[in-house]
């Protein structure tokens, strides 16, 4: 078993921190964008600032680095390549995406089109993420 190359995580999730970040642009901007405003006005609750925007980027690079990272300890099980790829992006949904958006439904935070569509889109950005981040990934 390898050792795990964390120059490569790091390149590998920057480039997966990417996809999610222009994803989670085009998501919350241009498809759920007035649906999102809508329920903030709804819930009495200010537009997104500067500042939590800035903090989502962050976190979407973080999220990529811990994809591929994930992408990089399971590899060794499962194979190199796209399907290995798929399960580190399908686990990472279920943790950071699936999880949040299914207590934000129990509470009633957002309505339950917009969490759908967040959940649906959340799957296939992290799947591509992750597909992304493991092209870079190599243990030499």
């Amino acid at each position: 078993m390898g050792k795990i190359n964390l120059t490569r995580v790091l390149l590998g999730g920057l480039l997966a921190g990417l996809v999610i970040n222009i994803g989670e642009t085009i998501l919350n901007m241009v498809v759920l964008g007035a649906d999102m405003e809508a329920a903030l006005v709804a819930r009495n609750l200010p537009p997104v600032g500067n500042d939590a925007i800035g903090s989502f980027v962050v976190m979407a690079f973080s999220l990529g680095i811990a994809i591929v990272w994930l992408y990089a300890a399971i590899r060794t099980r499962f194979g190199p390549g796209v399907p290995t790829a798929v399960l580190a992006g399908s686990a990472a949904w279920f943790f950071a995406y699936m999880y949040p958006i299914t207590a934000d439904a129990i509470m009633g935070m957002f309505p339950g089109r917009v969490l759908a569509i967040g959940a649906a889109w959340g799957y296939v950005e992290a799947v591509l993420a992750s597909i992304a981040g493991a092209w870079v990934y190599s243990e030499e």
